[in-house]
């Protein structure tokens, strides 16, 4: 009998959950009536799931891109979600997502879980637009212009080659962690220059571990946990991508090693470092890097949230909604790219459309280390196919095998 009566509770606390909830969203699809407008707004299709959970489950559930590209299936390049309390609008298509990140990206404010931005602190470059926001990240550019990264070639050379030779001959290693460690070396180099000692790096390896993990956790980085993790190891992620698609496709490896030998044999058979004038007469290797990119997206969304009540092609993003540029759903987009799923560096022979390619965001708030990140994959694969060569997931450098 008690077990009736609780069961009998929850569903009459789920039905009236339900009914707030219907009548919250019933009222958005009134803005913006009158004025000359036959009609008000609707609302974009979609689904929203349970009171208060949404559709978490099912996301959840199964791979997020999986999740996002069978919604664009059955809804269209707008839709509406709701993931952990969040009423959430998904773009999926370069228009959108230049609308919200370029033309009207006043209209839309960088948003992140509270507690990442306690964690953090308020002061973070991507959680600001406006002056504020255009100072500190020129202040940043600077660091990271083009200038800046010619100085840092035999600095991201050194890491590479202190990396590489790191690893013990025939002894199994997890690609992303190494890469993962060559990313935080160089990040160092490119903040501090060579001035810590090992035990200071350790001392923050250690600190950044422990934040990361913060940073990470469940449930407060929902959908954070997809988008945050990505972010922070992007270029980790982005070289062990590169390592697999070119272990994958022989033909193209060696296509790459011949390039760049033609490199090394420039710098005197490796006897002189890179200079920035090497990096970019990899011009096949670049296009490599590009579709792996493409094809990984490793940031494959970014979030918003509307200040202001949007009217976009005929629908309303309410104020206060999430809204989710998806990127990878366009860069698998056949619209844009054809065969999206086929693994083809040539198709960047020629440029892509306009906000077709957005590996590292799009707008003021794109990632500004975006080609210190290419830099650091370009040289890693110039060591990689020199000095080493894949066989049946062993990378053997000369006669030792490395397991990858």
């Amino acid at each position: 009998m008690a077990f009736f009566l609780a069961l009998v509770c929850i569903l009459i606390l789920l039905a009236i959950a339900s009914y707030v909830q219907y009548t919250r969203w019933q009222k958005g699809k009134g803005r913006f009536g009158g004025h000359g407008r036959s009609a008000p707004l609707k609302l974009p299709p979609g689904s929203m799931g349970w009171p208060y959970l949404g559709e978490t489950l099912q996301l959840y559930s199964q791979d997020p891109s999986f999740f996002f590209a069978s919604k664009q299936k059955r809804y269209g390049e707008i839709f509406k979600t709701h993931l952990l309390g969040c009423p959430c609008v998904m773009l999926a298509s370069p228009e959108a997502a230049r609308f919200v990140l370029v033309t009207q990206a006043h209209l839309f404010k960088p948003t992140y879980p509270r507690s990442k931005e306690r964690m953090i602190g308020p002061s973070a470059l991507f959680f600001h637009q406006g002056d504020y926001h255009l100072r500190l990240r020129k202040l940043v550019q600077g660091a990271l212009g083009p200038d800046a990264l010619r100085a840092l070639v035999p600095e991201v050379e050194a890491a590479v080659r202190s990396t590489l030779a790191s690893w013990d001959a025939g002894h199994v290693r997890s690609t992303f962690h190494a890469m993962k460690t060559l990313s935080f070396d160089v990040g160092i180099v490119t903040i501090f220059g060579g001035r810590l000692d090992e035990r200071r790096k350790a001392e923050l390896r250690k600190n950044y571990s422990v934040v990361e993990k913060g940073y990470n956790s469940f449930p407060n980085s929902l959908p954070g946990t997809l988008h945050y993790k990505a972010m922070q190891d992007t270029t980790a992620s982005a070289l062990t991508w590169i390592v697999k698609y070119l272990h994958d496709h022989p033909k193209l490896l060696e296509a790459v090693r011949a390039e760049q030998a033609a490199v090394r044999e420039a710098t005197g058979g490796g006897r002189q470092p890179l200079a920035w004038a090497h990096t970019k007469s990899m011009a096949l290797t670049h296009r490599v890097i590009l579709e792996s990119l493409r094809m990984a997206s490793i940031i494959s969304f970014t979030f918003r949230e509307a200040v202001a009540d949007v009217e976009y092609k005929g629908f309303l993003i309410p104020k206060g909604w999430k809204v989710m540029p998806l990127f990878r759903n366009i860069h698998h987009s056949p619209d844009y790219f054809q065969d999206p799923h086929k693994f083809d560096p040539s198709r960047f022979q020629v440029a892509p459309r306009p906000s077709t390619f957005l590996p590292f965001g799009h707008g003021v708030h794109a990632c500004p280390g975006n080609e210190l990140a290419k830099l650091e994959m370009l040289v890693l694969i110039h060591h990689l196919v020199t000095g080493y060569r894949m066989t049946h997931g062993w990378l053997l450098p000369l006669s030792m095998g490395l397991r990858l």
